[in-house]
């Protein structure tokens, strides 16, 4: 059902052999986490489950056989909570990809909460530079990075659109930004007003309401003509593939991260004409974590503009709805405070 969330007292989790039990210092409100709250999520979730899986956090205790991490490190913590460590993808590396991985805040309780339990092989210190608000956004920002620099290929002056302004498309945007893209073209709606602006003034190139203006016109007008090098759908809507088809070059790639429970209800043959590339991606690796948290600690993102409200936990269902209004591209919910 539709707004059964709630805060509520549950036992404190221990460390164990081979564990690190977390003080959770800030996390970051997730696209998911709205679906969730209004119940229109698309994926298998555990309940009850305790929501949250983008973090910041210290270290409060290391069970037997752990080494690396003492009490008082601060770390942030990827959200592959469980994985069997067995398979053709755990063993290759790509973890993200194991059949029997548990996410925080799906399948394994997750990190709005004061303490957390996690295997240290996914704990990375964090830079002395970075906030625990800042890197309670390392999560989606590796989001965007796998999307866009491990499974898109942008060269400079390549023209990009990101279909929807939330927080993965604001990040998608600074992300295309950092690789030289440009223009970078944001794509939002008129409930969009104020993350078009937001986008605007993160870097975009142009940043348009779609029921407004017409971005295939906008990009007709841009180098030859041909359309964009690459388009990165971040909604999750059918409309948004069909659209990406019709924006993407020849050649061109179109890269999905948005995920959305309604059928495609259109044709692909536009991709089979252009011999374009449809990608879709999940989740991230260890490799990726450590690469965005050298970004964040040499500011080559600009995040501060990026985190539009911190609250604390009990003011939660405000830090929900003004992401959901679009009042702030992220929330960032105090666990410490």
């Amino acid at each position: 059902e539709a707004d059964r969330v709630e805060v509520r007292d549950i036992p404190d989790p221990r460390a164990g052999a081979g564990r690190v039990l977390l003080r959770v210092q800030a996390a970051g409100v997730c696209g998911s986490d709205l679906h969730m709250w209004h119940n229109t999520h698309s994926w298998a979730i555990t309940l009850p489950l305790v929501l949250g899986h983008e973090f910041s956090a210290v270290v409060e205790e290391v069970g037997a056989g752990v080494d690396g991490f003492a009490p008082g490190d601060r770390v942030t913590c990827e959200t592959a909570a469980s994985v069997c460590g067995r398979c053709a993808y755990c063993v290759s590396g790509h973890y993200n990809l194991c059949p029997e991985r548990k996410g925080y805040g799906a399948l394994i309780d997750g990190v709005f909460s004061e303490f957390v339990v996690a295997r240290p092989a996914i704990l990375h210190h964090l830079p002395e530079n970075v906030s625990f608000e800042q890197a309670a956004l390392t999560e989606p920002i590796c989001v965007a990075y796998n999307a866009l620099v491990e499974k898109s290929e942008i060269r400079p002056g390549d023209t990009v659109v990101i279909q929807g302004p939330g927080p993965i498309g604001m990040l998608a945007l600074l992300i295309a930004l950092a690789r030289g893209a440009a223009p970078v073209i944001m794509l939002g709606t008129g409930v969009d007003r104020r993350r078009l602006a937001k986008a605007r003034e993160l870097g975009a190139h142009h940043a348009i309401d779609i029921q407004a203006q017409d971005p295939a016109e906008l990009l007709r007008g841009i180098d030859d003509g041909l359309g964009a090098h690459l388009v990165v759908d971040c909604t999750g809507v059918s409309a948004a593939l069909q659209q990406s088809m019709d924006l993407v070059r020849p050649n061109g790639q179109i890269t999905k991260i948005g995920w959305g429970p309604q059928p495609l209800g259109v044709s692909l043959d536009p991709l089979v004409a252009k011999a374009a590339t449809l990608q879709g991606c999940f989740s991230h690796t260890h490799g990726t974590w450590e690469r965005v948290l050298k970004l964040m600690a040499a500011q080559q993102l600009n995040l501060d503009a990026v985190v539009g409200g911190v609250y604390p936990l009990d003011a939660w269902r405000e830090a929900f709805a003004d992401m959901g209004s679009g009042a702030n591209v992220k929330s960032v919910l105090l666990l410490d405070a």
